[in-house]
């Protein structure tokens, strides 16, 4: 055990914490800026981000009002107004500087315009893209430009375990406690299995999302919500947990595959049509949009139709499109399509809804800052008010560009306010064992994600929410006991941290006797009451 000291600590190496980093240093270069990651640097949800970044990028076409009305829309009555129109209105701005860091999108042929794509719930084309990799492309481009910088390190195969507040200097710490503070946190180094005390003066939270709470999802492995775990258990405030986003269109693979494949948006932007296996299309039954509805309305026709149907996937066909178009646009999904012994040309493309964006989250000011102080909080782990009851299409990305801006200025103006906190304690591990049998959490693991996927999935009822809890508070009071007595791993915390995910969006969703957005119940399928945030 030791204890590292930084000025800023960020947690998390994708496009929400290396964007903070970069715009930090460039800053206050005296300043040291330490970054961790629990795998290595280049993983993270945004690398497997296919579509693009939305952003108005031709004035002669479109305009902030209609990407601001877009996501007021998507958002189902619950986005925050003024925090749509920070982000759209400063979002392209964010885009381009990371342009100028080297992020390349996609051109028209012979000229210098940018190929600008329409995704699902867009009324015009403003979606940058570089072929189907665009998270790709981001992830490294951010990763050359954070090397130029000397202020900023990145340690990797580091596990945050827990914030540290007040709490753990003694102090009694409850949910309505004025002031709690945060100064950095514990993580366990996976390479030495020590667990070190890391203190910093603030700390910036940019963790993810946890789309492993499901059976089904596009996300990484390495997507279990820590992030806002660690955020509920120092107290801090979390909002619309119930509002987890199941893309409609995940590749259906019969042999099973872990996560899920993503076949993007803008396939269907691009003029992919979803239809039946008789090859007949159905979102003219659901709305007026078609294809190109808004995720939560397309996700449900396509379970629906499954149920009604009795079939495990719906079809998306695109053997009207030129192919080799086709093929310069989309050049992953292509060959993912053949590698399961589906030709795009001859086939239609078996899809299937499986999770991949939480709405809800950290919740947090226009600056990105949690109820926590000195504890701030972007991209996918965090709550801004952009998304509402469901996020546009290829808005994530932009809002994370845009809110690590906002942090940086705010870190940047504060700085010499805070101190590194002295006489922290070390991790205490007495009393604990190494764990004995391994198979109590992977089985608590795949008890959860069933729990999840059957209970709180694409469409809820009270019964179904009721009896989820049920079960998650077994799993839980089980799985806490082990936590007592078990050294941690990474394996124990990431179920600890899935089963606080997983009470949060059940328990949120049981709180909102309403349907709206991504969250559909059929206790009150047609009831809209414009409740506000629900806050846990």
């Amino acid at each position: 055990m030791s204890k590292i000291e930084t000025d800023i600590l960020v947690l998390g190496s994708g496009i929400a914490g290396l964007s903070f980093a970069i715009k930090t240093a460039r800053q206050i270069p005296d300043r040291k800026i330490l970054i961790l990651t629990k795998t290595i640097e280049g993983e993270s949800n945004t690398r497997y981000a296919q579509g693009g970044v939305a952003a108005v990028w031709n004035p002669d076409k479109d305009n902030f009002e209609k990407h601001i009305a877009d996501t007021l829309d998507a958002g189902d009555g619950l986005c925050k107004e003024d925090i749509v129109r920070i982000v759209v209105e400063e979002g392209p701005q964010r885009v381009r500087e990371i342009i100028e860091w080297g992020a390349r999108f996609d051109k028209e042929k012979d000229q210098d315009a940018y190929n600008l794509a329409r995704e699902g719930g867009h009324s015009e084309h403003r979606i940058l893209h570089y072929k189907d990799l665009t998270g790709w492309e981001i992830q490294r481009a951010l990763m050359q430009e954070a090397a130029l910088y000397p202020n900023i390190q990145v340690l990797e195969h580091y596990f945050a375990l827990d914030f540290i507040t007040q709490h753990h200097l003694g102090r009694m710490v409850i949910r309505v406690t004025p002031g709690i503070e945060c100064y950095g946190c514990y993580a366990l180094n996976k390479q030495t299995n020590a667990i070190d005390t890391i203190l910093s003066r603030v700390t910036v939270c940019c963790t993810g999302g946890a789309g492993q709470v499901y059976k089904a999802t596009t996300n990484p492995v390495i997507a279990t919500g820590d992030g806002v775990a660690m955020t509920y258990r120092a107290k801090g405030r979390v909002e619309n947990m119930e509002f987890m986003q199941f893309h409609p269109t995940s590749l259906y693979n019969p042999a099973g595959e872990s996560p899920s494949f993503l076949v993007s948006e803008a396939v269907r932007g691009h003029g992919g049509i979803l239809k039946t296996a008789e090859g007949e299309e159905f979102m003219h039954h659901y709305d007026a949009r078609l294809s190109l509805a808004p995720r939560d309305i397309v996700t449900r026709a396509i379970d629906s139709e499954m149920k009604k149907r009795g079939t495990d996937c719906m079809y998306l066909d695109c053997r009207h499109l030129d192919m080799k178009d086709f093929m310069e646009h989309f050049p992953t999904i292509y060959d993912k399509c053949l590698k399961i012994g589906v030709d795009p040309a001859k086939d239609m493309i078996p899809v299937v809804p499986a999770c991949h964006y939480m709405c809800g989250g950290i919740m947090v000011d226009a600056m990105g800052r949690s109820s926590i102080n000195r504890l701030y909080a972007a991209g996918e782990c965090s709550s801004t008010g952009l998304h509402g009851a469901n996020r546009l299409a290829s808005n994530s990305l932009l809002e994370a560009l845009v809110f690590a801006h906002r942090i940086s200025d705010d870190v940047c103006a504060h700085i010499q306010d805070w101190d590194v906190k002295t006489g922290v304690p070390d991790w205490s591990a007495e009393g604990t064992t190494d764990p004995q049998e391994l198979v109590l959490i992977t089985q608590g693991l795949k008890e959860l994600k069933e729990i999840m996927s059957y209970y709180v999935g694409i469409v809820r009822s009270n019964l179904r929410l009721k009896r989820a809890l049920d079960r998650l508070h077994l799993l839980y009071e089980e799985t806490e006991e082990l936590y007592r007595t078990s050294t941690v791993s990474p394996q124990l915390m990431e179920l600890r941290n899935l089963l606080t995910i997983a009470y949060l969006i059940t328990r949120s969703a049981t709180h909102r006797r309403e349907s709206r957005g991504l969250h559909f119940t059929t206790d009150y399928p047609g009831q809209m009451e414009f409740r506000e945030y629900s806050v846990l």
